[in-house]
């Protein structure tokens, strides 16, 4: 199932990507992480991908998922 690229954008307050992040972890996938509060270059790539300012923001390949959606995560890592 690692075969995907899977990037998290994110914030340290902000509980939605804590639940993201651990979901990855407890699938066993790794992800890149940025934090848009500390790293204005992720946070412009963040937007111009996603139209959005919220977090988290979910790349996974070339799909974005906004907020935890969960059963969209799920459908693009082809979780049943």
């Amino acid at each position: 199932m690692q075969h995907v690229k899977i990037v998290v954008y994110t914030t340290p307050t902000c509980p939605y990507c804590k639940k993201a992040k651990n979901y990855f972890k407890q699938l066993g996938l790794k992800f890149k992480e940025y934090d848009v509060s500390k790293d204005q270059k992720a946070a412009e790539r963040m937007y111009k991908k996603s139209g959005q300012l919220g977090v988290p923001v979910i790349e996974i390949g070339n799909q974005i998922v906004v907020g935890f959606d969960k059963a969209k995560i799920d459908r693009l890592l082809g979780i049943n």
